[in-house]
């Protein structure tokens, strides 16, 4: 679900229109005031929602702070959520109404978790009143998926964009090929790293490594069943430390600038991608393997990862396959990126990676 991004202009002052300006340029989905004759100046393109306890004035959605006076897809109400009274009115309403504005007194997401839990199933929209855009990224994952909206207050010119940059993280897709494998070497000990995420990956789910920027290959992650030790679903061994990984759709890092609380690119076998908070970095000395493979336009890519049989590579169709056992003619998945990298940026000049 995408959370939806509603501004509230009713303290802008002079920076009104500026403000309004840039909440449709960036594409938000509501912008509240308390002013119809402010809102009857917007294009229909946003939800046009005003708070006014008159039942008289007209708006794409009217939202009162008592009852509403009606039960159809234009009303609302905003509830102010300062304890077990105004918690059960909160939750009647986000049960009931057509829209649910709701503001939390006290610093817990506790209060919304209750609220998302006894409106589940219902066909409404909850909103939550977020004090800045790193606050209305935690509301929208609470729960997992959180309220349907976050309502910010914005102070200055940007807030909009910084709301929507904070809610609305891009889960773009890759294009991920068929790689040929052309070698499998020891290459002897060095330092490899094991991405310990705080997300439990899919077993056709994994991160992309290389040891060149434009060739990757898409480590499994250890959800799949080895003897002697248990599963650690949120791990990927993934390769040696100077290897590239994708930190997001446009930006690489160095497997040893990864840290605790980063972000790294969870990708999995049919290309669908999402990003996952890294957890750890282990990096420990171990027998490493260089494993070469070559795209269909004859693109070389490079992977070094331990040299371990429970090391594991993802192929088409997310065939699980374990590293040492690759030979030369094995299929396996990979990326291309299209650019070159500069401190992890794509960029277009000459580099030569071998």
């Amino acid at each position: 679900m995408m959370t939806q991004c509603w501004l509230d202009v009713r303290a802008t002052g002079d920076l009104t229109k500026e403000i309004c300006e840039e909440a449709l340029h960036q594409g938000l989905d509501a912008i509240v005031s308390d002013d119809p004759d402010l809102l009857a100046t917007l294009p229909p393109t946003v939800l046009r929602v005003l708070i006014t306890d008159d039942p008289e004035q007209t708006a794409d959605v009217i939202v009162t702070t008592g009852e509403p006076p009606g039960t159809g897809p234009r009303w609302g109400r905003y509830v102010e959520v300062t304890g077990p009274e105004t918690l059960a009115v909160a939750c009647a309403s986000a049960a009931r109404d057509a829209y649910t504005l709701l503001r939390f007194a006290d610093p817990t997401y506790i209060p919304l978790e209750i609220v998302l839990a006894s409106a589940a199933g219902a066909a409404g929209t909850i909103v939550t009143v977020a004090a800045d855009p790193q606050d209305a990224a935690v509301q929208h994952a609470v729960l997992e998926h959180g309220p349907h909206g976050v309502l910010l207050a914005p102070a200055r010119v940007g807030d909009a964009t910084r709301l929507r940059a904070a809610v609305r993280t891009p889960t773009a897709e890759l294009p991920l090929v068929p790689l040929r494998v052309t070698a499998v070497t020891h290459a002897g000990p060095g330092d490899r790293a094991c991405v310990d995420t705080c997300t439990m990956l899919r077993p056709d789910e994994g991160i992309l490594i290389g040891s060149r920027s434009r060739g990757l290959v898409l480590c499994a992650s250890e959800t799949h069943p080895l003897p002697y030790m248990p599963t650690r679903p949120f791990r990927v061994n993934a390769g040696a430390i100077m290897s590239y990984t994708l930190v997001s759709a446009e930006r690489t890092a160095y497997l040893s600038e990864l840290r605790a609380g980063g972000r790294v690119l969870a990708v999995s076998a049919d290309g669908r991608t999402r990003p996952v908070t890294v957890g750890r970095i282990k990096i420990e000395t171990r027998p490493l393997l260089s494993i070469d493979a070559v795209a269909p336009g004859g693109e070389p890519v490079n992977l070094i990862v331990q040299d371990d049989w429970h090391v594991r590579v993802l192929g088409p169709g997310g065939a699980v396959l374990n590293s040492t056992a690759l030979r030369p003619g094995d299929e396996i998945l990979g990326c291309l990126p299209d650019a070159d990298r500069h401190v992890g940026y794509p960029i277009d000049e000459t580099c030569v990676e071998q």
